[in-house]
Parts: structure tokens; C-alpha cells; sequence
């Protein structure tokens, strides 16, 4: 069959135009040298820790290193927005956190729009958050705390590790859901935060179990309750706050994204390996002890996860008027 010539040029462009090897190709032969995972916080903090354990596991399984890379500043936009410049070709991929759906709303002038510029892989955790009371606080359950807050509004003083972090906003929920005023007091750091919550300068926080535990077995700070819908292993005697606060869940969210138009066949592997590695025993036991969660699932599934918690805190920043520092 003979073509219209130019119909014949159309094709011959289009040809032209396709990349050497097909995609198939490339996902059969990815990853041929090392992969980088941009880290958006300093090394050593949970979101590293987690990152060199899905790191670690794909080096085993995919016979390249995948190698982390801490490029903390910004609250993460720093590493995002080098993902986001780098070339979609799955050697530079993004831990993706939380932080990410919060700055889409709490940053006016952001170089890049995440859910447009960044491709979800998979998701890898979520790590509940426990609210916690200095001992002089007279309360010791969450119908408590809100019926001393609304008696004595103003009064209390919640702590967090940092403005318009996961810690702040999640106290900001708690507020918002519950119309108690309580007056927020951000730190630098969680560790600063904890020293006036045990001095009692401050009564109330939010922050993650694994930063709190041992002071709540200790007894010098008393847990009220758990930020995720179900239970905690770490504190399995704690209710959640969905029992005393219907609709209230916070995580924090682990996962990993790399740049827009990153070939499809490649994500699929990267997910179907970090999948796999959510069922291995032994980062199982290892994500207990950092007070995670697995967090499976498709691609979809994950972008789903990010783009609720835009949302969510889209209206808890807008509600409190949070600016960044």
C-alpha cells in the first residue's frame, strides 16, 4: 500500500522523534549505574532513616546503589525543587514527606507545583503522632483536655517542633475541629520543644511517637491519645483521637517521587521493589521500632494519599492564617 507523501512525512517525523530504546527496554535495563534519593531534611532524623532502608533494600534487589543525598533548607523545597529539575529518567528520585503537601499551600511563590511536577512512585509509611500533656495539666483523656481548654481558653500553651510543620498543624486541627483556643508556641527544634513541655513552660504537644516514647514510659509526660484511625503497637493501651474527635487522623506520610514523565515502566518497578520491601520481616520489625506503619500500594494509591493531605491542610492554614517563617 502506498501512502500520501504526506501522510508518509507525518510518520516519518513522528519516527524520528521516538527514543532509541523503547521503554520496555529501558525499564529492563534500569537501573544500569547509581540512583540518587534527595533527602529534604539533615541525616540522621526519621525521614533519612527511612530513606536508607528503601534505599538499602533496592542496592540488594536492583544490583545498583541507590545512593541518598541530604539537601536539607527550604522545609524541603530545596530537594524537591532539584527532583523536579532533574531528568525524568529514574536516576534522581525525591523521599517524598508530608512537608511536601503542606508547602503546596503554605508557600504563595513556589518555583513548581507538586502534584503537576512530581510523579508518585510508592508510598513507604505513615507515622501516627501522639498528643502528650505536662503532669500538672489536670487532665488525663482528650474529652478532658478539650473541657479544661474551652473552661480556660487561652490558657494552655501547645508546643511544636516548627510553624507550619506536621507537629503545628496537627495541634491546628485539633483546635479547629474542636473551637478550644489554645495558643500555639513553635520551636526550632522538637528537643526544645520537649524541654519546656517537661519544665511545664508549655502544657500541650504533638509529635511523633517515636520522639516522645520514652518519656511517656517514663511518666514525666502523660500521652492522651494517638493521631492515626487505628491503634498504635508502640502505645497499645492509648485510644485514638478519632473516639473523641470523629473525622480527626493525622500521619505523617513516607514515600518516593521522581520528575514528571518519568516512564511509566520504570515507576512500575520501583513500586512493585519497595512494595516487596514492605513485606520483608525485618524492615517490618524495623519500621515498629521507628513507630511506623507500612504504607503499600499503586502509584495511584500514593498520589491519592499526598493530594488528601493538600487538601486537608490547604483548609488548616487558610484557618489559622499560618505564614512561613
Amino acid at each position: 500500500m502506498k501512502l500520501p507523501r504526506r501522510k508518509f512525512l507525518h510518520l516519518a517525523v513522528g519516527a524520528a522523534a521516538l527514543p532509541a530504546v523503547s521503554p520496555i527496554a529501558r525499564a529492563d535495563t534500569y537501573p544500569s549505574r547509581p540512583v540518587r534519593i534527595i533527602v529534604g531534611f539533615g541525616a540522621g532524623g526519621s525521614p533519612d532513616i527511612l530513606a536508607r532502608l528503601t534505599a538499602q533494600w533496592l542496592s540488594e534487589r536492583l544490583g545498583q546503589q541507590f545512593i541518598i543525598e541530604n539537601r536539607p533548607g527550604g522545609g524541603t523545597n530545596l530537594a524537591t525543587e532539584a527532583v523536579v529539575r532533574a531528568a525524568p529518567d529514574g536516576y534522581t528520585l525525591l523521599t517524598v514527606s508530608s512537608a511536601n503537601a503542606i508547602n503546596a499551600s503554605l508557600y504563595d511563590n513556589l518555583s513548581y507545583n507538586f502534584m503537576r511536577d512530581i510523579a508518585p512512585v510508592a508510598g513507604t509509611v505513615r507515622v501516627p503522632q501522639v498528643v502528650v500533656v505536662n503532669p500538672s495539666l489536670p487532665v488525663k483523656t482528650i474529652p478532658e483536655l478539650i473541657a479544661f481548654a474551652r473552661a480556660n481558653p487561652g490558657t494552655i500553651n501547645i508546643a511544636s517542633s516548627g510553624t507550619g510543620n506536621l507537629s503545628h498543624l496537627s495541634g491546628e486541627l485539633f483546635k479547629m475541629m474542636t473551637g478550644i483556643n489554645m495558643v500555639p508556641v513553635p520551636y526550632r527544634s522538637s528537643p526544645a520543644a520537649q524541654t519546656d513541655l517537661l519544665n511545664g513552660r508549655v502544657q500541650v504537644m504533638f509529635d511523633t511517637i517515636p520522639t516522645l516514647i520514652e518519656h511517656i514510659k517514663a511518666g514525666t509526660l502523660r500521652a492522651l491519645a494517638v493521631t492515626t484511625t487505628t491503634k498504635s503497637d508502640a502505645l497499645p493501651d492509648l485510644p485514638t483521637m478519632g473516639e473523641f474527635v470523629p473525622g480527626y487522623e493525622v500521619s505523617g506520610v513516607g514515600g518516593i517521587g521522581a520528575p514528571k514523565n518519568t516512564p511509566v515502566e520504570i515507576i512500575s518497578k520501583l513500586n512493585i521493589e519497595i512494595n516487596s520491601s514492605l513485606t520483608d520481616p525485618k524492615l517490618k520489625a524495623r519500621l515498629a521500632d521507628l513507630g511506623a506503619t507500612p504504607l503499600p500500594g499503586s502509584p495511584a494509591d500514593f498520589g491519592k494519599v499526598i493530594a488528601d493531605d493538600i487538601e486537608k491542610w490547604a483548609k488548616v492554614i487558610k484557618f489559622a492564617n499560618i505564614k512561613p517563617e
